[in-house]
């Protein structure tokens, strides 16, 4: 039994990836992989490689891996930051019950930093939504 192998490959990298057309169209089944383009999903750009043009096919297959790409990652993204606050509760719990003076001493500068600049992002954009929100009701 044989499965063949996608006709599209995603090599990811940082902001994308390069994309190559998979091909075992030859005489020894081998795959061969040809470089077609290159992928930002930050700018939501794709470059062809070289002087070659992509193919109706070829953009859609590209277009639908993005979408599926920058799905994944926003929601790795608000993974994390749940990950963040079991951390943060976790933390607490060790300040309070565990953290020796020296530890303590250690980790709060830099930690109350932290917490401040985070608190104070959040306040803001806090009050964003609240300002926003107020002037659609009173439109």
């Amino acid at each position: 039994m044989s499965v063949e192998p996608p006709e599209y490959y995603f090599r990811i990298r940082e902001n994308g990836a390069v994309v190559f057309h998979v091909n075992t169209e030859n005489r020894q089944r081998r795959i061969d992989m040809d470089q077609i383009a290159v992928v930002n999903v930050n700018k939501q750009e794709i470059k062809p490689h070289g002087s070659r043009e992509l193919s109706a096919e070829d953009l859609a297959a590209i277009e639908a891996w993005m979408e599926k790409r920058i799905a994944l990652l926003k929601a790795r993204t608000l993974d994390d930051i749940h990950s963040a606050v079991d951390h943060l509760n976790k933390t607490t719990q060790w300040a309070q019950s565990k953290a020796s003076d020296e530890e303590s001493a250690e980790i709060t500068d830099t930690l109350l930093m932290t917490m401040n600049d985070l608190r104070t992002v959040l306040v803001r954009k806090k009050a964003d939504q609240v300002m926003k929100a107020q002037a659609k009701s009173d439109s």
